[in-house]
């Protein structure tokens, strides 16, 4: 592809057209912007350094969940043998409310029973002895319809009390 000799000779004469000329007001203009005082940039703000903050609430119950109510028996008081063991290592379903778990089927298999629960991000396999929630649930016993949980939780008197739950299996839709 040849470009034509009249449009090469085109360019060249329109760029030929931007120099030269009289830039002496430019030139003053500039002259003068440059004996100007030179103006001083502020410093930096002092910036308060970050505390951090650690939440001690995040065993406690969730806001968000309405407090489950502990139906006490007349005369029945927390026991002081009965008492969560601190010392063993939590399971990771334990950081979960139990609200949040609904059993969805069961699997047997040689070396026993487990249900399968649904929630705390996806469905899980558990077995009789595991914990279950955040009030030291222990799975108690399985069955085809449900699975049953004792859970440990304060009298708020000092004392501890066993309240049984039960997670029952959920119907299809």
């Amino acid at each position: 592809m040849r470009i034509p000799y009249a449009a090469c000779v085109l360019c060249v004469l329109s760029l030929s057209g931007c120099g030269g000329g009289d830039f002496s007001d430019l030139q003053a203009y500039m002259d003068e912007v440059r004996a100007r005082p030179k103006g001083e940039i502020e410093p930096l703000p002092k910036f308060q350094p970050y505390e951090s903050f650690a939440y001690s609430a995040a065993a406690l119950r969730s806001p968000f969940q309405p407090p489950v109510k502990i139906d006490i028996l007349s005369g029945q008081k927390g026991s002081q043998d009965i008492k969560p063991d601190e010392a063993r290592t939590k399971q990771f379903l334990e950081g979960f409310n139990i609200e949040v778990f609904e059993m969805v089927g069961t699997l047997a298999n040689d070396t026993g029973s487990f249900a399968l629960v649904s929630g705390a991000g996806g469905v899980h396999r558990v077995r009789v002895g595991d914990y279950l929630g955040r009030n030291h649930g222990r799975i108690l016993a399985i069955d085809e319809s449900k699975v049953d949980v004792i859970e440990i939780v304060p009298d708020g008197e000092g004392g501890w009390l066993e309240r049984p739950r039960s997670l029952s299996l959920k119907e299809r839709s």
